[in-house]
């Protein structure tokens, strides 16, 4: 067969071992041809690709980012884009596509699997909440990375007598927030699924200060919604899938602490640090195994599909169900969290 590999959306760490994986299998199990688009869905408007070998896939293991590159392209505000994107699947001569990404990128995958494009989907990103799998890979190293971080924090806070805020991704869903906060040992945890409770932040930092703990560390996710409502956005530009970029509920926060508690207060935000760099073994092995997974699922027919993570089995879902809503925090963590704080 003749598959098309895609990668849409953020940079993720493994994303390179998911192509490895599908080149790797399809290759030498079934004598496969691979096609790479390049820069994602803007590459299959533009015809830009490269081949997938043996050769160009080797090595690339355990390299961060992806040897495809990537963009954030909504093909369905294009004037023609979809029908476009056909054309040139067509003039590839391809059987299959194999599309990595998050709920964006899979949203485009849906439109074209709906126009009779024989799709497979992988899913892919560091917030963990694409719904329908129990983890995508490139979380736990984005999670290994903030709580370094945090444990890094600890240090300086404690020197200066500080309160420090840690702002991590998370946009929709605060499970980097609420695992690296846990892991971290944070003294307050903020995330997108419930509303900030200020007043409550600084009892829990001035209980801290009151009972013999002169620092204090605060980790917060940046969809989390600021104290006046709305979230921390840097511009007011939005992206082709209408997305604000989010940035800035760190320093907010920590300007409102210092002015609430006279605490000296300050913000560092990880930003694309959590998403960059090697994979975790976790990682590679994750996305190996949904790589081969991918190319299992072209090869039995079965499109429309994404390849998920339940329990410790790889299985597969309808595309459309894992785009349909966002997977949250459940509430057995966000209990856990607040089990570790004292009454205040």
């Amino acid at each position: 067969m003749r598959v098309g590999v895609l990668t849409g959306g953020g940079d993720c760490p493994g994303l390179n071992a998911v192509i490895r994986a599908a080149v790797r299998k399809g290759i030498q199990q079934h004598g496969d041809e691979f096609v790479g688009f390049l820069e994602g869905w803007r590459g299959v408007l533009d015809n830009n690709t490269m081949p997938l070998t043996l050769e160009t896939t080797s090595g690339i293991l355990h390299l961060g980012g992806t040897i495809l590159r990537t963009s954030r392209t909504n093909v369905r505000k294009i004037e023609g884009g979809l029908d476009a994107c056909m054309k040139t699947f067509k003039a590839n001569k391809l059987d299959a596509l194999i599309a990595i990404g998050g709920d964006d990128t899979q949203s485009v995958s849906n439109a074209l699997i709906e126009k009779g494009l024989q799709v497979v989907g992988v899913p892919k990103t560091i917030d963990n909440d694409l719904s329908g799998t129990d983890a995508c890979f490139g979380f736990d190293t984005a999670v290994s990375i903030a709580t370094e971080a945090v444990d890094r924090l600890h240090s300086t806070a404690e020197s200066h007598n500080r309160v420090i805020v840690c702002e991590v991704m998370g946009r929709d869903a605060g499970w980097i927030a609420i695992t690296t906060g846990i892991a971290g040992g944070a003294d307050a945890i903020l995330v997108p699924e419930k509303p900030i409770d200020l007043d409550h932040v600084c009892k829990l930092i001035t209980h801290r200060r009151e009972h013999g703990k002169k620092f204090s560390i605060v980790v917060v996710a940046e969809g989390a919604k600021l104290p006046s409502g709305g979230n921390a956005t840097y511009g007011d530009k939005v992206d082709s899938f209408g997305h604000a970029r989010l940035s800035g509920i760190g320093q907010a926060l920590a300007d409102a602490i210092e002015e609430k508690t006279g605490y000296e207060t300050r913000s560092v935000n990880l930003g694309h640090t959590q998403r960059g760099g090697t994979p975790t073994a976790y990682d590679r092995m994750l996305a190996t195994r949904y790589g081969a997974a991918a190319i299992d699922l072209v090869h039995a027919g079965n499109f429309g599909r994404l390849v998920v993570l339940r329990g410790t089995q790889i299985t597969n879902i309808p595309l459309a169900d894992a785009i349909a809503k966002t997977r949250t925090v459940d509430e057995g963590l966000l209990e856990l969290a607040a089990s570790l704080e004292p009454k205040v």
